[in-house]
């Protein structure tokens, strides 16, 4: 039997949150160990676990893998979610950055004091930088690449459901993104995530962000 993956990362969404949804498009059960104490992150250092002293960490294949984009593209690649070849791959990872880049400014808010600001600016990023292109992507086609499902578009769908929550009725304007994300959360897998009591995190609250500072020994907000 395989050994199990595990994943080590906060109790909430963050960069980690990417990884489990891609692993749970895959079908590959895994075990999670929240980080709750400041001494749990010293010892992955003193353990030299973590190559460039951050989290996420992935154990798979006896391997310690860090760093999102290298850990994302390592599970596409082993379970047929980046494309049949090198151009393929090269599209989906554009994608991918893409909504990643988007994703990691909504990441950001719940360590801001002052939100919206920050809120108008990912809106408007959203609306004329971000959506557009997909938009005009699933306009002719039913998957970002390839004609088949993809890490992209499983990042696409966390992403617009990220959206969302923030800003009700974001979609309205880009009918074939919606539409995709419609069909994308009636796959069973995707359909079983977003169901309570399965391993999506919620959205970030205020005993998340005081456990992360407290484990990275952060004094205040960033403004």
């Amino acid at each position: 039997m395989a050994e199990k993956v595990v994943l080590t990362y906060f109790n909430g969404r963050g960069k980690m949150e990417s990884i489990r949804w891609l692993l749970t498009v895959a079908e590959v059960n895994f075990d999670e160990v929240y980080l709750t104490k400041r001494e749990q992150y010293l010892q992955l250092l003193s353990d030299n676990a973590l190559m460039f002293q951050q989290v996420p960490l992935v154990e798979i294949d006896g391997m310690k893998l860090v760093q999102t984009k290298a850990i994302l593209n390592y599970i596409a690649e082993k379970y047929n979610l980046h494309g049949k070849d090198m151009k393929d791959r090269v599209k989906i990872n554009m994608y991918s950055e893409g909504v990643i880049d988007l994703m990691e400014m909504i990441m950001m808010l719940p360590f801001t004091q002052d939100t919206k600001p920050k809120l108008d600016n990912i809106e408007k990023k959203a609306k004329e930088r971000y959506l557009p292109v997909f938009e005009k992507a699933l306009t002719e086609t039913v998957f970002l690449v390839g004609g088949k499902l993809s890490m992209a578009d499983v990042l696409l769908t966390e992403c617009t459901l990220m959206l969302e929550e923030k800003f009700t009725g974001i979609l309205k304007d880009f009918p074939s993104v919606k539409s995709f994300q419609g069909r994308m959360i009636r796959i069973p897998a995707i359909d079983r995530f977003l169901k309570p009591g399965s391993k999506r995190r919620p959205q970030p609250d205020e005993h998340y962000v005081k456990t992360v500072m407290e484990v990275f020994d952060i004094k205040e907000l960033r403004l």
